[in-house]
């Protein structure tokens, strides 16, 4: 095997595929990286660990086309750290021999022969903007759940029902879903599958502004997932499909509705959850024409803050966990965001308001077809005085 490579485009393939290299992995052979180079100048590279596998194809200059597996992690590494340079790799007797510039590395082959067959891609079931697919994804993942003793609840539900696609996690104290459009290969595309929030949080961080998604599912009985775009590919197997019914529990009566500005709500709040320790809420006030927002650790230190805001009801106060409502916050990209509650101890319900001339947004009425689709239920803390 021979071939030369732009050292940006290796460097991009290599990260990409060494994702799913397993830190202790449960065979030698799955610490490995294929690097494939074919005859018709693609270079192929991939990594996976029996549930999650990553592919990325770019152009390279192949003199002679090969297979070999290597030490992952440690290409990984050495590719991050080339200097700006073309890259060379050949084979050398039961050497990988990586050259750039003045720089020569020699990696041992892995046996290749003993590396797993990866996944076929799953038959393609549509396709969205990879930015609108990515934002999506950030804005519900940081509520899936951590406890792998609850398998589903560490997974991001995703519903298809023919143009439009929800995507939803919860750790049973808060719900983060957001509703949008895409183009399904059948236009009566139905289906609805659990994929592993980490998996797919680290696929959107990957994909680049402009490019495509393609989604693959493997038909009846899925239990196959693929994402791809711009050369990339990942598949990784679904979690159990059971799920709650999380589109029911963000509809609702609510006696009151306060609405303030996004960015300067999140950093106060970041500033008064100074004063708080692990399990200490911070309370909101919402009045006519503010929110006061206070905190206390006991008598050793205490904050509070006042911000502009407008109320449609009753006034209240309710506290919250600092973490839980920032995150929904981080998931709010408008200028305006609002609070929905029918009390201090039942769940509330944060949302965008779509951007408006002036400040229109403050009081205007939300139309449903302005809706940016994003929905944060989440519960508060009980107050004890």
């Amino acid at each position: 095997m021979e071939f030369r490579v732009e050292r940006q485009t290796l460097a991009e393939a290599v990260s990409w595929a060494a994702r799913t290299l397993p830190a202790r992995p449960a065979l030698p052979v799955l610490a490995g990286m294929l690097v494939e180079a074919t005859a018709g100048g693609g270079l192929i590279l991939a990594g996976f660990d029996y549930e999650v596998s990553a592919r990325a194809e770019v152009e390279a200059n192949v003199a002679e086309p090969g297979r070999v597996l290597v030490p992952g992690r440690l290409l990984a590494e050495i590719v991050r750290n080339l200097p700006p340079q073309p890259v060379d790799f050949s084979t050398k007797g039961t050497e990988v021999v990586v050259r750039c510039g003045s720089v020569e590395f020699g990696l041992q082959m892995m046996p290749v022969e003993d590396y797993p067959t990866l996944p076929t891609a799953p038959d393609q079931a549509g396709t969205l903007r990879g930015d609108l697919f990515a934002e999506a994804v950030t804005q519900v993942t940081p509520a899936a759940g951590r406890d792998d003793t609850l398998p589903m609840l560490t997974g991001v539900r995703i519903d298809f029902e023919g143009d439009t696609m929800w995507l939803a996690c919860t750790d049973r104290y808060r719900i983060a879903a957001r509703e949008l459009t895409w183009s399904p290969s059948s236009p009566d595309f139905t289906a609805g599958i659990v994929v592993p929030a980490r998996t797919l949080a680290d696929t959107a961080k990957s994909i680049r502004a402009g490019d495509e998604v393609m989604i693959g599912l493997s038909g009846s009985g899925d239990t196959l997932i693929g994402v791809e775009s711009g050369g990339r590919s990942m598949t990784t197997r679904l979690l159990d499909e059971q799920y709650i019914n999380y589109r029911s529990r963000l509809t609702g009566e609510w006696t009151t509705e306060a609405r303030v500005r996004t960015a300067p709500f999140a950093e106060a709040l970041k500033r008064v959850a100074l004063v708080t320790e692990r399990n200490t809420p911070v309370r909101l006030a919402f009045s006519a024409d503010e929110v006061q927002i206070r905190a206390a650790s006991g008598d050793a230190a205490r904050a509070n803050e006042s911000l502009p805001g407008s109320l449609i009801g009753d006034e209240i106060d309710i506290a919250f966990s600092p973490h839980y409502l920032l995150d929904g916050l981080a998931g709010v990209h408008t200028e305006f965001a609002r609070l929905q509650c029918t009390g201090p101890t039942k769940a509330a319900l944060l949302s965008a308001i779509p951007d408006r001339e002036g400040d229109e947004a403050a009081t205007a009425p939300v139309d449903t077809d302005e809706d940016t689709g994003f929905r944060y239920l989440v519960m508060p803390v009980r107050l004890t005085s």
